[in-house]
């Protein structure tokens, strides 16, 4: 397709969710997160080994953010080339079958738990 695949997920994010959770850092973060830990779960990694990573990788200072983009655009195609698998085409087909699930994932969305700290900024009602 033309158009690049992040261009093609912001309408759907508007559609789906709205302007404020779209453009929330703090829920992307965690979401981000939980997809990753699913695609890793559903690859074989163990609750033990996420739990020693996670601890790995917060015992030392964060990183540069576009860096860290691109590593993890780097590490997802070099798993999906270990796992057997088509990023580009996983990614259109999760895309083309969310578009026909929005009601089902705005209330999906709005029973997952909520992970902010008392610092955090409050959630929205939707978020």
């Amino acid at each position: 397709m033309s158009t690049d695949f992040q261009s093609r997920v912001a309408p759907w994010m508007q559609a789906c969710f709205g302007p404020d959770i779209s453009a929330d850092p703090v829920e992307r973060n965690h979401r981000f997160l939980e997809e990753a830990l699913e695609l890793v779960q559903a690859n074989g990694c163990t609750p033990d080994e996420a739990h020693r990573i996670v601890d790995y990788v917060f015992s030392r200072p964060a990183g540069d953010l576009k860096q860290e983009v691109g590593g993890v655009m780097v590490t997802l195609a070099a798993l999906c080339l270990a796992a057997g698998t088509d990023m580009q085409a996983d990614g259109d087909a999760e895309l083309a079958a969310i578009w026909t699930m929005v009601d089902r994932i705005r209330a999906k969305q709005a029973a997952k738990p909520r992970f902010r700290t008392m610092t955090d900024r409050p959630p929205d009602g939707d978020a």
